[in-house]
């Protein structure tokens, strides 16, 4: 008798939109960051206090890429959350948006050779759970791989061909230490994230629904 080999798609990240208020006002903001061509915007009126559970971060080739978006951030009305500093890890800083999103630029780089390109390498969106291996075990039954991953407190899924989308994993606690906000939040994420296999819910209550 004849038998079939089952296969299992693999699923990737493939947008991110944010519910916001305001969808006009976001885009104004969002376009004068210079980062409107890698999210989608949604109206929502959903509840939302406090840290919402993720980020979105930009990693950038050097530190006056890391200036350029954090200057352009703020004179589009955004907040300085941490200013853009050297750390053990290179440099960066946080800012929140208008809308409550938080964003991270940052780089590996300590040190410039070149001026500001406005160029980003990668987007990235952190989710802040509370059980990394558990999650990221739920997402490989999802069909996502595996890129990185460092014990219970980081993970990282392999992109789609060719987008600078990433889906990365940290400890909810860590996250919001990390951003210079408190851990405490209630109500809607206000994200969602777009799967190319199927519509489904993640143990921390993020939402996939399908890319169009």
């Amino acid at each position: 008798m004849a038998t079939t080999a089952s296969t299992t798609a693999h699923t990737f990240l493939a947008s991110v939109t944010l519910e916001v208020a305001d969808p006009e006002a976001a885009r104004r903001f969002y376009t004068a960051f210079g980062v409107n061509t890698h999210i989608r915007l949604q109206a929502s009126q959903a509840p939302s206090t406090g840290f919402r559970g993720f980020t979105l971060a930009l990693t950038v080739s050097r530190p006056t890429n890391v200036d350029h978006f954090v200057d352009a951030a703020v004179d589009a009305g955004a907040t300085v959350l941490k200013p853009a500093a050297k750390s053990l890890w290179g440099y960066g800083g946080v800012v929140q948006a208008p809308d409550g999103t938080t964003w991270k630029i940052a780089t590996s780089a300590r040190k410039d050779t070149g001026p500001a390109t406005g160029e980003i390498d990668e987007v990235v969106l952190l989710l802040g759970v509370e059980d990394v291996k558990a999650t990221k075990q739920f997402y490989v039954a999802q069909g996502l791989s595996v890129s990185k991953s460092f014990g219970g407190k980081y993970a990282e899924f392999a992109s789609g061909q060719s987008s600078p989308l990433k889906l990365a994993l940290y400890k909810r606690r860590a996250l919001a230490k990390d951003l210079g906000v408190p851990d405490d939040g209630t109500g809607a994420h206000q994200v969602i994230l777009g799967s190319t296999n199927g519509t489904f819910t993640d143990p921390d209550g993020f939402v996939w629904e399908s890319a169009a």
